[in-house]
Formats: structure tokens, C-alpha cells, sequence
């Protein structure tokens, strides 16, 4: 009984823990009145350039105790963020205006980086419990919404440039309460009274909002250069004129200040995170569901008829025959039927085809599940680079399901499994020797600037060894799988003799590019959204309709490819196999064109050739994972709508 009574103890001190838990977020904190809490600083970031560089890379105060990193994962420092501690000490509910430090006399290199930074717009990016700093700005009557403040300002007409060092935060906090709990005593049989309070008490404060607003303020040095740090200054009134804002010049001192208002507010922690991720365009997020809907139906109505009124009625006629009527139909036979003997023959380069499948497998299932986990709230934007390192986390692991997919293909093509152990290799380094030379060519131009986005040599290191320690061993045992694995019979037997494909009016691969236009219609306009959330600096959190919309581009490519590769086989032309895969797999074509649309006209501000070539060589990167994804998708429908059509057919 006594157990029991610890179990059921047990039980209740869990349901109270678990009271507050937070699925989509970090652990819930809990502050004191007076207790000290200590704000982060990120990489400077600018749309203009995305070039981040560090923080401290300009003469900003310092924390008394020396600089410190924080803990980063695998995500932040392939995203390049650097997050590091800040002397801005902010203390629960007491509302200060402190004095931070003065610098030594601005040189001519630091005037010119401050100048910079500033011209090229780059905002720093200041962290307080795990929330970002939040700013708000009003242009043209309209209120836009901003993370991060500006290093400094150019106004307009004028050729000097203006640094931010006084900022006013504010701190929305949430009063906590909870219920408590006391054992009052013991009952019979040892089992104890437990009494829960009518009367909440507070346990403490929540942070639940972080704004901030930027000024430019002109100190004396000399007076301020007396004041130590979190000594108390005035309070200042932004925004001020220009001749009593701090200039950018050399042998200037520059002070730094801060305000902090603590303000009570009915946020809870929950829903902390809403003000960064309002979700805008909902209507057009919609209307691109709306969209895909209307080009899947028109796709199925094809494939309907494609499957009920022509292959249906041509088998059902055909078994209608008896076996003399047969005969004579087969040399009379025309369109798909004429290539049931070389349907199944072994298509050029099939080793590259069997790696490019492989992998697709890999790259659709890692964004399928990654999706599906974001949209159920577990890849929250609170937990920096989680997102990204949860993709890396299952590409790797999803090398079984790429090695087994490509060697049972192999097998299927072959008739043999001899060679798999080439194959997989290839598998587990194509898409990521790809990636490697695409990234080390980019990491140069970033060393180059100095930029935090650099990888270091370490992180190479990592990559490597989790390339070669996980994703090839694992991908070399999917192999094995495969070849253990039934292999795949086809239904009708190889001509010795090729058949000759007849000559045609116009090329093939046009009609293939062309097909490419359908699924990318199911996808242009998610694309816009999470274009400007990797280059405009915007948050993306409507996975919910991601998922969608990943789940609508599956069936248009399915789709496509099937009508495709059926309108191939209807002309006589029987290498369907590559026809089929970039059927659907030149939506790819699309999106870098896409790409490169969006730099021309939405990131007109992004200047030098560096930015450009990131942002490129970004984008083909991700261009390469969709050939890869979608054009698997086509294949593999095409392939088994290939098999179920001549395995009906019976000629000899």
C-alpha cells in the first residue's frame, strides 16, 4: 500500500511539473523580483549583403567578464549565427536607465566599418530569454515589424552617418501562479492527505515580450567617462534631432546607454512567440491550394481516361479475342503495344539513375518528416537551428531506405546484384559530394569577407565524419537489404533487337521541360514565402499549409509523369525511363529560374558579387534536392503504371 501511495505522490507532483509545458518551445523560466537576467547578441545580419559577421567585429562594449559563446548546434553554425554574451543586465520589474561605457577614439578603420555596416543596413540582433528584440516602425502610415535595430542611420540628402548607442527596451512579463500543494498529514494505513490550495500564488515571472527602440544619443565624454558601468543616467525622449545625435567620425568617443521598463501583460507563455509569427497572406496561401487542387483534378480527369476509356477498352478487346484473332491482331498492333518487347529494356546510364532515385528516396522522406514535425509544432523557431539540424539528423539515417531503394533497382535493372557495393557508395556520396564542393566554394568567398557564415575547419571535420561514421555505413547496410529483398519480375520479355523509335516533329525533351510548368504552378507561390524568410529575414512558421502543399506537388508529379510517360509509349518510344524522371523533375528548372527572377527584382538591395554568388549557389543546391525529390516521385509511378500496363497484356 505504501507504494502505491509514493506512485500516486509521484503521479501528482508530475501532473503539477507538467502543468506549463510548452510542446512548441523552450523549458518555461521563472524569474524573481531583482533577479538578474543578461541579454545575447547574435551576428550582425543585413538583407543587402547576407554577409553576417560578429557582433563584437565593431567597437561595442564589452561584458565585464570577457566575451563568451554559447552553446551552438549543428544548425546555427552551418546558419551562421554566433551568439555570444552582452553587458545589458536587465533586473525583474526595476525599471533603470544605465550607463554601459564610453569608447576610446574612433580610428580611421573602425570609422570606416561603422560607416559601412551602416550604409549596407545591417541590424544587430539582441536576444533576452530566448525571445528576439522586437521593433516596431512606421513607414507611409503603416506599421512594420522588425527584429533587430539598426547599427546606425544615414539620413537622407547627407553624407554623415549616425550610430545607435542608446536603446529603450521593454520587457512584457507574465505573472506566474500556480497552485500549492502540502501534505497535511497521514491517513490510515499510512496513506498520506494531500491538500491543494483554494488561493493561487505567484511563483514568479515570465518574459513574454521583447521590444526595443533605437536612439542617437550625443554625450560629453568627459562627464561620461567618470560614470562606471550600470551607473544611473538620465532619461532620454527619441526620437532627437540630428545635432544632438551621435555622428560617425573619427576621434570621436561614443557612449552607450540603456532604458529598461518592465510592463505587466496577459501574454502567456504559450503564446509568447505569437508576435513574431503572425501569419500574413493567409488568403494566398489558400488561393496556392486552391490552385494545385484545380491542376490535380485536371490531371486526374486525364489519367481517368487514360485508364478507363483507352487501356481498358484496348485489353478488354484484346482478351475478348480468342487465340488465332490474337495472333493476327499482334501484327497489326499499334501505339504502347507495339513496345512490349523493348519496354523494359535496360535504359543509358542506368547507374546514375539508380544513385539519382536512391537519393531522391532520401530527400523526399527527410522533408516529409521534417515537415510533418515542424507542422506539429516540434521544430519551433525558439530553438535556433533545430530545423536544420534535424534535416541533417535524418538525411543521414534515411541512407538505409536510399541504399535499399537504389540497389533494388539495380537489381530490377540488371537481373543480377552484382556491382551493389559500387552503387552504394555512390549513393551515400553523390547528393552530399555535391553539396560539399557547392558549400566549400561558398565557404572561400565567405573566409574571404571575414563573414561569422564561414564554416570553421572543425565543423568539417564533424560533417565529414558523420558522413563517412553514419550516412555510408548505413547507407552500404540499406544496399544489403536490397539485395536480400525480392527483386521486382517484369511481366513481358526483352527483344534482342532494339526497336527503332520513329523520327518525330519535335524533340522530345520539350515536352519534357514543358511538363515540368504543372507542378511548379502547385508551388510558386509557397516558394515567394519561404524565399523572403531565408533572405528578408522573416519568420516562416505556416508548415500546416507546407505540408499541403508538399502533399498536392507528390500527386501532381505522380500525375504528370504517368500522362507523360504514357504519351511517350503511345509514339513508339520506349525509352521512357529518363523521360520520366524529369518529367516531374524539371520543375527543378523552374525554381532556379524562379531563384534568379526573385534576386533580379525582390532583393534589388542585395549588392556585390559575394551576395550574389550565395545567394546562387544557395539556390542551386536546393534546386539539385527538388530534381532529385520530385523527379524520384515521377519515376517510381511511372515505373509501376508501367509494370501494371503490360503486365496485362499477354503477347509473346
Amino acid at each position: 500500500m505504501f507504494g502505491t501511495y509514493r506512485v500516486f505522490l509521484l503521479l501528482v507532483f508530475v501532473g503539477q511539473l507538467c502543468h506549463g509545458f510548452y510542446l512548441p518551445g523552450s523549458y518555461m523560466h521563472t524569474y524573481s523580483n531583482g533577479d538578474p537576467i543578461f541579454g545575447k547578441v547574435n551576428s550582425l545580419t543585413s538583407i543587402e549583403t547576407e554577409l553576417p559577421f560578429s557582433y563584437y567585429s565593431l567597437p561595442y562594449c564589452k561584458p565585464l567578464g570577457g566575451i563568451k559563446k554559447s552553446a551552438e548546434n549543428l544548425g546555427e553554425l552551418l546558419m551562421g549565427d554566433q551568439i555570444d554574451n552582452s553587458p545589458y543586465r536587465f533586473r525583474m520589474n526595476m525599471n533603470e536607465s544605465l550607463y554601459l561605457c564610453t569608447t576610446s577614439p574612433l580610428n580611421e578603420h573602425e570609422v570606416k566599418l561603422l560607416k559601412q555596416r551602416t550604409r549596407e543596413l545591417y541590424q544587430v540582433n539582441m536576444i533576452l530569454d530566448n525571445l528576439p528584440a522586437l521593433r516596431y516602425a512606421k513607414q507611409n502610415g503603416v506599421t512594420i515589424q522588425w527584429t533587430g535595430f539598426p547599427v546606425g542611420y544615414s539620413p537622407p540628402n547627407s553624407n554623415d552617418d549616425y550610430i545607435i548607442n542608446h536603446l529603450k527596451f521593454k520587457v512584457l512579463v507574465h505573472e506566474y501562479e500556480g497552485n500549492v500543494i502540502e501534505i497535511i498529514g497521514t491517513g490510515e494505513e499510512g496513506m498520506g492527505m494531500i491538500s491543494e490550495a483554494d488561493k493561487k500564488k505567484t511563483l514568479g515571472y515570465e518574459i513574454v515580450g521583447f521590444e526595443v527602440i533605437p536612439c542617437s544619443v550625443k554625450y560629453d565624454p568627459e562627464k561620461m567617462t567618470k560614470l562606471h558601468t550600470y551607473d544611473t543616467v538620465s532619461s532620454v525622449s527619441c526620437p532627437l534631432e540630428l545635432d544632438r545625435a551621435q555622428i560617425i567620425k573619427e576621434q570621436e568617443r561614443i557612449s552607450f546607454t540603456y532604458e529598461v521598463e518592465f510592463v505587466k501583460s496577459d501574454i502567456r507563455w504559450p503564446s509568447r512567440w505569437d508576435a513574431y509569427l503572425k501569419m500574413e497572406g493567409a488568403r494566398v496561401h489558400w488561393f496556392s491550394i486552391l490552385n494545385s487542387l484545380m491542376v490535380i483534378f485536371f490531371l486526374a480527369g486525364i489519367v481517368f481516361v487514360i485508364f478507363l476509356r483507352t487501356v481498358r477498352r484496348d485489353l478488354t478487346k484484346y482478351e475478348e479475342l480468342d487465340k488465332e484473332a490474337q495472333a493476327q491482331m499482334n501484327e497489326e498492333l499499334s501505339g504502347w503495344k507495339l513496345v512490349v518487347g523493348d519496354v523494359f529494356r535496360e535504359p543509358e546510364w542506368s547507374k546514375l539513375l539508380c544513385v539519382m532515385v536512391g537519393d531522391g528516396v532520401r530527400i523526399l522522406g527527410m522533408a516529409i518528416v521534417t515537415i510533418v514535425f515542424a507542422a506539429l509544432g516540434f521544430m519551433s523557431p525558439a530553438s535556433r537551428g533545430m530545423l536544420l539540424t534535424g534535416m541533417i539528423v535524418l538525411y543521414l539515417f534515411l541512407g538505409i531506405v536510399a541504399g535499399y531503394a537504389g540497389v533494388r533497382l539495380w537489381r530490377t535493372v540488371k537481373g543480377t546484384s552484382e556491382g551493389w557495393r559500387s552503387l552504394s557508395w555512390s549513393i551515400a556520396c553523390f547528393f552530399p559530394g555535391i553539396a560539399f564542393v557547392i558549400m566549400t566554394v561558398l565557404n572561400f568567398l565567405l573566409w574571404s569577407s571575414n563573414s561569422t557564415g564561414a564554416i570553421p575547419i572543425s565543423l568539417y571535420f564533424e560533417l565529414l565524419a558523420l558522413w563517412f561514421c553514419i550516412s555510408v555505413p548505413l547507407t552500404l547496410f540499406g544496399g544489403y537489404m536490397g539485395t536480400r529483398a525480392e527483386a521486382i519480375q517484369y511481366p513481358v520479355r526483352t527483344n534482342q533487337i532494339p526497336r527503332e523509335i520513329p523520327e518525330r516533329k519535335y524533340p522530345s525533351w520539350l515536352l519534357v521541360l514543358g511538363a515540368g510548368t504543372l507542378p511548379f504552378g502547385t508551388l510558386f507561390i509557397e516558394l515567394f514565402f519561404i524565399f523572403s524568410s531565408i533572405w528578408l529575414g522573416r519568420f516562416y512558421y505556416v508548415f500546416g499549409f507546407l505540408l499541403i502543399v508538399l502533399l498536392l506537388l507528390v500527386i501532381v508529379c505522380a500525375e504528370v509523369s504517368v500522362v507523360l510517360t504514357y504519351m511517350h509509349l503511345c509514339v513508339e518510344d520506349w525509352k521512357w525511363w529518363w523521360k520520366a524522371f524529369f518529367a516531374s523533375g524539371s520543375v527543378s528548372f523552374y525554381v532556379f529560374a524562379y531563384s534568379v527572377n526573385y534576386l533580379v527584382f525582390d532583393l534589388q538591395s542585395l549588392s556585390g558579387p559575394v551576395s550574389a554568388m550565395l545567394y546562387l549557389g544557395y539556390s542551386l543546391l536546393m534546386a539539385i534536392a527538388i530534381m532529385l525529390a520530385t523527379g524520384t516521385i515521377g519515376f517510381l509511378t511511372s515505373f509501376y503504371f508501367v509494370h501494371y500496363l503490360f503486365s496485362s497484356v499477354k503477347i509473346d
